[in-house]
């Protein structure tokens, strides 16, 4: 009986290496923090169907929304660290922590397996507003204190710090010097500019795209890392030396638990480099609006940097103290 268990044992221990070396051996599920059919959760099936081809096992995607992407983001912070749950991250992962100090989850509460994308935003006025630039735009806020207005989701979500920088970097109140009035939702935003009920807005490019090819919304500046291939005349906020601006997109990116194994970072290394030059992922992400960023940045310190640069933020919009 002694030599049955000490075989037994041995062959355990034996096998322990031997199954983390052969992940994955089973479905992988990826968590979308946020409904069906938005940026994320198209990002989230594009990933799943361009890693899915470099690995022998499936990725099932499963939408877990509620608490500006929280929800899904605690599941998987907590899950089992197997690599068997993982995250499609986005902004909000270091956005909510930064400017709510009682967030459930920490932005650092995870392993930091690869960037995906840059979701550009895109500042916007009517396709027949008198605004032909950013600096026409500004000078009409400015002469106009508080009675433009401007849509987004949140005065701290993305969409909100994306005017409220730009206010900022042209020497005006942020909170003030424009009006913020709130809708829920992409689609819900761009119709309130549509309908004239908003002076301008600057969301999510995949909002906005149909309407700027329709020409009934028009362009005047795009935050992200470069010029959007759509819209090559339109400068990026970087270019018109616009400092806090500059630094604010939307992005995507893969996380899993804290503590994964070397074994399970070092495959998704390997899968993540084959999606790089994936020509299915590199034509969604351009249908998308997006631009791949995989492989082209240390996510670890980036998340870091954009969690410092919404905490920095809300304290100097007067969000939160220090």
């Amino acid at each position: 009986m002694l030599r049955l268990l000490a075989s037994t044992a041995a062959a355990a221990t034996l096998a322990a290496p031997l199954a983390a070396q052969e992940y994955p051996a089973g479905s992988i599920t990826l968590v979308i923090p946020y409904g069906p059919g938005g940026a994320s959760d198209l990002a989230g099936r594009a990933l799943a169907e361009s890693a899915g081809k470099y690995l022998d096992e499936p990725i099932a995607v499963v939408n877990r929304p509620g608490a500006g992407g929280m929800n899904g983001a605690r599941s998987v912070a907590e899950a089992e660290p197997d690599g068997y749950t993982l995250l499609l991250a986005r902004v909000g992962m270091a956005l909510t922590p930064a400017v709510n100090p009682q967030a459930s989850v920490g932005w650092d509460a995870y392993t930091f397996l690869g960037a995906l994308e840059a979701t550009p935003m895109i500042l916007a006025v009517q396709g027949d507003a008198s605004y032909d630039n950013v600096e026409e735009l500004m000078t009409a806020v400015a002469e106009n204190r508080g009675t433009m207005t401007y849509a987004a989701s949140g005065a701290t979500a993305i969409d909100g710090f994306t005017v409220q920088a730009l206010l900022s970097d042209n020497d005006l109140d942020p909170l003030t010097a424009a009006t913020l009035i709130p809708y829920k939702g992409g689609g819900a935003l761009a119709t309130a500019l549509l309908g004239g009920h908003v002076d301008f807005l600057a969301i999510a490019a995949g909002s906005l795209m149909p309407h700027i090819e329709s020409g009934d919304m028009k362009p005047l500046m795009v935050f992200a890392p470069d010029r959007m291939d759509e819209l090559p005349e339109v400068p990026t906020a970087s270019e018109l030396g616009y400092d806090t601006a500059g630094q604010i997109t939307g992005w995507s990116a893969l996380y899993g638990p804290e503590g994964l194994p070397d074994g399970v970072q070092s495959t998704w290394d390997e899968v993540l480099g084959e999606v790089a030059t994936d020509e299915t992922w590199l034509e969604q992400a351009e249908r998308r609006g997006s631009i791949s960023t995989v492989g082209e940045v240390d996510m670890t310190q980036y998340a870091q940097s954009q969690y410092e640069l919404f905490r920095d933020l809300a304290v100097e919009f007067g969000y939160i103290e220090e």
